[in-house]
């Protein structure tokens, strides 16, 4: 039996998240009772949620439990959560190496859509109807039903496809604000990343083609290589290269179709990040916001003395955070997203829906090398 749990902190997290996590895991239970229990004479709803006591192999420490939800306040909205990605920061967090984790147990998930099913009387900017996503990390979203302060959330066109809106909140945002925030980019201009295969990367091509920007992609080698290279090019890449040609001489003849980039994005670090940096424009910018190879970024002097190159981090939680008090930011940036979701001109990625009972299936295949499927939960 689990003992109540009174709260949920994250370093960092807003009080609203704080207040509204606080009554997350209140009461769990068993995960085969039925979703309504009934306490003294009065019917309590509960959700299916996977949860977790402790840090450690995600596969090991989650449980699928029924959860307690807390009655719905003023200002609050009742969500069906549809549709939740298993991304690597939700990986990282229950591993217990992220950069901020919750007092446990916690539920796990940052990223997903619901649809409002009850709102509260106060609330003002929501409707029952209303596709909504995280305004922040830490809400719990690997779980079928939430109560949320209306805060908490903000809503999403319903007319998107479902993985689309699932997958809205972290990745393309992440891609959207390194090509606006760090260089001034025009059609023509280039940038270039790694792990290009990736979440961000996809997104980073698909919005760099909107915008006439060129994308010089870098990803492992491995069997099936042609045919990635044919996908991504499909979504817009300009060039798709296997990390070890930009330590040969024919990355030269990439450069006679397009300009030495601007903007180099590194999600890789190690030796993947300081080649990137050797091709830098003078002046350019290497912007890293993942470090899969778990190696430090090296810099090369030459490249900070004779390239003047700036070396900056991006984290889009961060962001969120510090826009928090101007929403509109946030909202302007997610209504371009969805304008070229409907274009057709930004696609989810590949994914692998999952119902929520088969979630160790749908966590060891987000955990395997060369990945290529997101995988997502369906609530």
């Amino acid at each position: 039996m689990w003992s109540p749990l009174h709260i949920v902190r994250f370093k960092g997290q807003t009080p609203s998240i704080r207040r509204h996590a606080a009554a997350l895991l209140k009461g769990c239970r068993d995960a085969n009772v039925s979703n309504f229990s009934h306490s003294a004479g009065r019917s309590t709803k509960t959700c299916r949620a996977l949860v977790y006591t402790n840090h450690g192999d995600p596969s090991k420490v989650l449980q699928l439990k029924n959860v307690d939800l807390p009655p719905i306040g003023e200002k609050d909205v009742f969500i069906k959560l549809l549709a939740a990605p298993i991304n690597p920061s939700d990986i990282n967090m229950i591993q217990g190496t992220y950069a901020i984790l919750p007092d446990l147990p916690s539920i796990g998930g940052n990223e997903g859509v619901g649809t409002i099913i009850e709102t509260g009387k106060k609330v003002k900017t929501l409707k029952v109807g209303d596709w909504v996503i995280p305004r922040d990390a830490g809400l719990g979203t690997w779980r079928t039903e939430a109560v949320f302060a209306e805060e908490d959330v903000i809503s999403v066109p319903n007319d998107i496809p479902l993985l689309s809106a699932a997958t809205l909140g972290v990745n393309p945002c992440t891609a959207f604000r390194m090509l606006v925030d760090f260089e001034d980019l025009m059609p023509g201009d280039s940038i270039i990343q790694n792990a290009a295969n990736s979440g961000v990367g996809q997104a980073v091509i698909q919005i760099a083609a909107s915008r006439g920007i060129n994308t010089i992609n870098v990803v492992r080698d491995r069997p099936e290589f042609a045919q990635l290279c044919e996908r991504l090019k499909a979504i817009g890449a300009t060039h798709v290269i296997k990390e070890e040609a930009l330590r040969r001489p024919e990355i030269k003849e990439v450069f006679k179709s397009c300009p030495k980039p601007k903007l180099a994005l590194n999600g890789v670090g190690g030796r993947s990040a300081t080649e990137l940096l050797r091709h830098l424009q003078t002046g350019g910018s290497m912007v890293t916001y993942g470090g899969m190879s778990k190696q430090p970024v090296t810099v090369p002097v030459s490249a900070l003395i004779f390239k003047d190159v700036k070396v900056r981090g991006f984290w889009v939680t961060q962001w969120k955070r510090d826009h928090a008090s101007d929403g509109s930011l946030f909202g302007v940036m997610l209504d371009e997203l969805c304008s070229l979701i409907r274009q057709g001109k930004l696609t989810a990625p590949a994914c692998t829906q999952v119902a929520l009972k088969d979630f160790h299936q749908a966590l060891d295949a987000s955990m395997q090398p060369f990945i290529s499927s997101k995988q997502v939960l369906l609530l």
